[in-house]
This record gives structure tokens, sequence and C-alpha cells, in this order.
């Protein structure tokens, strides 16, 4: 049987790219139902350990770099990040030889703190199943597409995250030329499809992508959609070890779980969702029609 675990996600939805605003890669005390990166976790485990090691206290260290030792134990524990004052600090009070100062260069990460567990099941998802009524998933985003979603955000990011951004975006479509290969199957309603950031390479590259063996794209109309399909994104995946999650949203909370009356659940739903919306090849036609009309 899948073993069973939760992360819930404030505010921060995975679906689009993976988030419904991106967000901010961030350095701030997270509440702690909230999953930390992983980066995070494994740096501030690596201090404790040297840290134990060499018989250095909390407080000792946090003296060394002008944090107080419960700041010292929430970078411990993950829940903050280590920062490079801290890194260093320890690297020299613990003789860690530049071990710990060397993890400096791995803060930086990708996608903000609360899509990592997302992303490190999706890259290694081997079938994907996934229901989006507002954006264009983001593994389907082209460059154009995400540089609009993203540079789009409010509060405004820098340039440098914004590119750093869009590459990790845009890099999320391997998965469909990944090997072996992946079986992905979107269901993308109308709305999706009408946005103004939606132009005609977009949907050119929605043709391209579907026309894959190993990928379905359907459009549910405006006239066909019910309740069901309209109480937000909904992803499903299966890992390599056979375990299926489910990524819900709504409009304060979102969650990744495999617990599996919420799994079996979800399944039903996108099961309904998929019967409303045309088959792929009318959905084809559909997209098609749109590309005329632009």
């Amino acid at each position: 049987m899948a073993s069973t675990w939760i992360r819930s996600v404030v505010t921060e939805g995975i679906h689009a790219g993976v988030y419904q605003s991106e967000v901010a890669a961030v350095s701030v005390q997270y509440n702690s139902a909230t999953p930390s990166p992983v980066n995070w976790r494994y740096n501030g485990n690596q201090m404790k350990r040297w840290r134990i090691k060499a018989s250095v206290s909390r407080e000792e260290l946090g003296a060394a770099a002008n944090y107080s030792p419960d700041t010292i134990k929430a970078m411990e524990q993950g829940v903050r990040m280590p920062t490079p004052r801290v890194l260093d600090a320890a690297d020299e009070l613990c003789r860690a030889e530049g071990m710990l100062s060397a993890a400096k260069d791995l803060q930086k990460e990708k996608f903000p703190a609360r899509a990592q567990d997302f992303m490190l099941h999706e890259q290694q998802a081997i079938s994907l199943w996934w229901y989006e009524p507002v954006l264009v998933p983001g593994p389907l985003q082209t460059e154009p597409y995400a540089r609009q979603l993203i540079s789009s955000h409010i509060p405004p990011l820098d340039e440098r995250t914004v590119e750093e951004r869009i590459a990790a975006r845009v890099a999320r479509q391997e998965i469909h030329c990944r090997k072996p290969l992946v079986g992905c199957s979107y269901v993308l309603y109308e709305a999706a499809l009408r946005s103004p950031y939606v132009g005609r390479q977009q949907l050119l590259y929605l043709l391209e992508v579907g026309a894959l063996r190993n990928v379905s794209i359907q459009v549910l109309p405006f006239n066909k959609a019910t309740a069901a399909a309209l109480h937000g994104v909904m992803v499903l995946l299966e890992t390599r070890d056979r375990e299926r999650l489910a990524y819900t949203e709504a409009p304060s909370s979102s969650q990744l779980t495999a617990d599996l009356e919420v799994v079996s659940a979800q399944t039903e739903r996108l099961s309904m969702i998929r019967m409303m919306a045309l088959d792929p090849n009318e959905s084809a036609r559909f997209i098609e029609r749109m590309v005329d009309e632009q």
C-alpha cells in the first residue's frame, strides 16, 4: 500500500508554472506545516551534524554569526534558509575545511519553496494527468507565454529572477520526450485558451505536443462544463514506485497528497471532466480554428 503523506501549500498554485502567481525565492521563516526546500533541509542538517561533532553549542554558533539560538535551530531544521554568514561561521567553528561554506552555492532554487515537492515528483513521474481551468499547464507553456506570466508578477521580480524562472519553466517541457516515455494527459478548459496571453505560437505548440504518441490534449468547451470543472486545477501523477499523488487547489490553500481517498475522489472527478471534454482529434480541430482566428 502506498504510504500516506500530505503537504499543505498556502496560496501558491503549482498548476501553471508551477505557481498560480510566481513567488519570489524566499528566505523568511515558514509555518511548520509548510514544506521547505530540499537544500534548506540538507544544509541545515549538515550544519547540525558538524556542530555536534565539533561540540559547538547553538549559543556559540549564534554568537559567532550574530543570530539567536532559536534562529540557529530553525536553520538546522530547514525552517529557515541557512545564510552565507552562518555557514561561514559554522565552517570556521567546526573546522569543516570549506565543506559548509561550499553549501552557499546550493542556496539558489529554480522554484519557490512551496513548489519543491511537486517539482521533485513531476521530474520522476511515469504518468501525468492534468486538468487546468485558467492557465496553460506549466509543461505546455512556450517561452513567450511564460515570460508574460512571470513578468507580470506582483510585486515585480528582478530581471535575473525572471530569466531564471522562465528557463526553469521551459525546461519542464522535457517531460514529453523523456525516456522512457511519460504518459501525459491534459484537459484544458476553454477559458485557459481564451486568455490574452495565449497567442498563435502557444496554440501551435499545443498542436505540436498533442501530436506526440505519449501525449493527449483535450479541450473542455464552455458549453460542456459542469460544476466538477469549476472547482479548480487538479493534477494526478504516478511515481516510479507506483505511488499515486493528487494535487488540488482552492482559493486560499493547495494540497499535494498520497491519501488514497483524496486520490480516488480526484481520479473520479478527472474522469468526469474527460468525458465532458472533446476527444483529442476534436480538440486539435478546435485549437486549429483558434489559430485561424489569430
